[in-house]
């Protein structure tokens, strides 16, 4: 593969991976507030004993339960692109 090929695909990787590691920023500050409200929204759940304090608490839970998984999505997709880039490095001249 020439090497004009290896650093193109080099750039549009780290691109994507500073683009992956802001997401996973922000995606760390929103399920900080949304365990807070899920928290705070079980906690009210369990004083008012009310059917619709219990589907808001399960519903905050949820969506964290949500945001934890595509967390967990973003680390995976950019653990593969650390890798790719290792590789891509490893193919340029010395």
């Amino acid at each position: 593969m020439g090497t004009w090929l290896t650093e193109r695909r080099l750039a549009q990787t780290a691109s994507r991976l500073r683009s992956l590691r802001e997401e996973l920023q922000m995606i760390d500050e929103q399920i900080a507030h949304f365990a807070d409200d899920a928290d705070e929204l079980a906690l009210r759940a369990l004083m008012s004993e009310t059917p619709s304090a219990s589907h808001e608490s399960n519903s905050a839970r949820k969506h964290l339960d949500a945001m934890r998984r595509h967390r967990s999505h973003v680390v995976g997709e950019i653990a593969e692109l650390e890798a790719r880039q290792d590789r891509l490095l490893d193919q340029l001249p010395r």
